[in-house]
């Protein structure tokens, strides 16, 4: 189940400010790229967690989320 599809513009949202993710990355609003999978949800047992999200931020970053971390703009 995709959250996201290619194209789909988002923001980051990463609640847990003691994330080392947060400064750099809290609040900043991209394009995703590409929907990629791993098997993370075999730990998690939670389908979503196999989906990494590889966005181009509008800063010109090219980073990767899990489903947790991207809302709407």
């Amino acid at each position: 189940m995709k959250r996201f599809t290619e194209g789909d513009r988002v923001r980051v949202d990463i609640p847990d400010e003691t994330d080392p993710d947060h400064d750099i990355y809290h609040g900043e609003e991209g394009v995703v790229l590409s929907v990629l999978e791993d098997d993370a949800s075999q730990a998690t047992g939670d389908e979503r967690d196999s989906l990494i999200y590889r966005l181009e931020l509008d800063s010109g970053d090219v980073v990767d989320f899990r489903w947790r971390d991207l809302r709407p703009p």
